[in-house]
């Protein structure tokens, strides 16, 4: 199960470590220092993130709760003076960080949007991808929210790529998929093959635009392609995982028996 991060939940897959954990969110303050170094932030944990001026009496006091829901709609930081007895500080809205239970790392927000780091929204990559084909995987999760016809064509490309580290020629998805099928490919993963091929516009090549491509197409791309690394080299990996863990003559014995 994937939740994806978003400031309306305590709990989702972490960006940072991808666990499904709860994350505890702290609001910001700003201590003004001197022109030579960078402002510090010190964190308080805060749980309301949500201001309700309905019914308040005081002019002044609905007046600036009027204004600050002004500022927050433009989804963008802004400070508003505070004090604590005789020390002045400024509190900052519309600017937020999570820390996540299981790594214990920070995120960063601005309004409702993840800014750091910049994952974006598509699920964790499969840990046995190959490094190159997780590079394309991760800058088009990245631009998931920005362009998803620009996501979906780099993960077209990184099935290409994949089909390539499986030992296609890697030149054309169809004769790749003809190859891996004679080759005993799980037909499962020939239909996920299929549907990246056929998927929005027939004509298009991996690595290039479709028009057609918007955000959902995009999405169940990322998870095809988790699919085929889980189902091509984790599964592999992991029965060789086993059989390897085997006492030495129990093997002996299977690969007499398989006549090896």
């Amino acid at each position: 199960m994937f939740l994806p991060p978003s400031i309306k939940d305590t709990a989702f897959n972490c960006p940072h470590c991808g666990a499904l954990a709860k994350q505890f969110w702290y609001s910001v303050r700003a201590d003004q220092s001197d022109d030579k170094h960078p402002t510090p932030l010190t964190v308080t944990e805060g749980e309301d993130r949500n201001w309700d001026f309905k019914n308040v009496e005081d002019k002044e006091t609905r007046a600036k709760l009027i204004k600050w829901v002004d500022e927050m709609s433009k989804a963008r930081p802004f400070f508003e003076g505070g004090t604590d007895g005789n020390y002045s500080f400024q509190n900052v809205y519309n600017l937020f960080i999570s820390r996540c239970y299981n790594c214990k790392d920070l995120a960063i927000w601005i309004h409702e949007r993840l800014v750091y780091p910049q994952r974006g929204e598509a699920p964790p990559a499969n840990p046995d991808m190959p490094d190159d084909i997780r590079r394309d995987y991760d800058e088009a999760s990245t631009i998931l929210d920005l362009s998803a016809r620009g996501a979906a064509a780099l993960i077209r490309l990184s099935i290409q790529k994949l089909c390539k580290h499986l030992g296609m020629p890697g030149k054309n998805i169809n004769d790749d998929i003809k190859a891996l099928v004679a080759g005993g490919l799980d037909p499962r993963i020939q239909k996920a093959l299929d549907v990246v091929r056929v998927v929005g516009n027939n004509a298009v090549h991996p690595g290039q635009i479709d028009l057609k491509d918007d955000r959902a197409t995009a999405e169940s791309l990322f998870r095809l392609l988790n699919l085929i690394v889980e189902k091509m080299i984790s599964e592999p990996k992991h029965v060789d995982e086993v059989y390897a863990a085997l006492p030495e003559e129990a093997r002996k014995a299977i690969e007499k028996r398989d006549g090896k």
